[in-house]
């Protein structure tokens, strides 16, 4: 048998599956509540003056290793962000792996390693998994599913339904840059670069604004971007959310691709920004915060909720006024 590649056996529950969850998934996320030989896994008691949040993903991006990530430091910050951006400090995961048969073994290691990396770095523990192994052509290689536990003060009142007319919208850094970024790898369109993704956690910016008196909302602008969070917001609360495309700021290379290739960076994924709905009393103390972190030095303000109908309205730079409407197909499938 080649031991270099994933067979149909490593997925059958004998010992080539064990051999596999020790030597790849063991070694590299290896911690001491990962038993592998348990069907379930004891979580220490939480906070009590906690509440406890959960929440799940999967992970299909193409081409698995990325400029800036792969998809295994992806899946980590992908699901630590979620419970981020909700308040809550993320304590553990879980992973399932998805893997195609003849999958090389050098790059699953790469790709774990990269996983558990992010997840020292976010002090997270992965505690349980599973491994499953599908034939050859019936799936993209690697796919990963995720499911994260954190915990959010109990007294924390953040989301859509605390958001008020005339509250600021912010965003943490450019946006659109993790969808250009797989595009170039891909080499899409005769395309390439060098432009990295911003798959990060989120956590240095959504932390310094927990308890925050005036923080309403936060989202992480993931599968269609910026403009499909606005319409979130709008959708809820039955307000107009007008944005001013003068300060939503787009990085050199995104504009330049999107001009190029007709793509709205608006509806393109971000994987390490945050939108936040702020009151304007607080918002530039939310600005001046996050525009002395790293990853927040371009943080703007971007638009503002106003009463009447529900839609997502941007002043453009031409002085004119566009409707955005909700995105309807999938420019970039398989980004994250």
């Amino acid at each position: 048998m080649d031991e270099s590649h994933v067979s149909l056996a490593h997925g059958n529950g004998g010992r080539l599956m064990r051999e596999l969850v020790e030597a790849v998934f063991a070694r590299h996320l290896g911690n001491p509540m990962l038993d592998i030989q348990a069907d379930a896994a004891e979580l220490p008691r939480l906070a009590p003056e906690g509440v406890m949040m959960v929440t799940t993903d999967g992970f299909t991006v193409q081409p698995l290793e990325f400029p800036g990530g792969t998809i295994g430091s992806l899946a980590v910050h992908g699901t630590v962000n979620d419970l981020a951006v909700s308040g809550a400090t993320p304590r553990f995961l879980t992973l399932n792996a998805f893997i195609e048969e003849g999958f090389d073994l050098e790059q699953l290691n790469r790709i774990i390693a990269s996983m558990a990396d992010a997840a020292r770095h976010c002090d997270v523990a992965v505690v349980a998994g599973d491994t499953k192994v599908v034939r050859r052509g019936e799936g993209g290689g690697l796919y990963l599913a995720t499911t994260g536990i954190g915990i959010r003060p109990a007294k924390l009142r953040l989301g859509l339904n605390q958001v008020r007319p005339d509250d600021l919208i912010l965003v943490s850094g450019p946006v659109g840059n993790h969808g250009i970024a797989m595009l170039l790898a891909r080499e899409q369109f005769g395309l390439t670069g060098n432009l990295l993704s911003d798959q990060a956690s989120v956590m240095p910016l959504t932390a310094p604004l927990l308890g925050m008196e005036g923080l309403r909302f936060m989202r992480d602008p993931t599968r269609g971007g910026l403009a499909t969070v606005m319409h979130d917001i709008a959708r809820a609360t039955g307000m107009e959310v007008r944005l001013s495309q003068a300060d939503i700021p787009v990085s050199d290379p995104v504009a330049s691709v999107c001009e190029m290739l007709g793509y709205d960076p608006l509806f393109l994924a971000c994987e390490g920004r945050v939108a936040a709905v702020v009151s304007p009393a607080r918002a530039e103390e939310v600005l001046a915060i996050w525009q002395a972190l790293p990853q927040g030095r371009e943080a703007a303000i971007i638009g503002s909720i106003k009463p009447g109908r529900p839609a997502v309205v941007l002043d453009t730079e031409l002085g004119g006024l566009r409707v955005l409407d909700e995105l309807e197909d999938d420019p970039l499938p398989r980004i994250c």
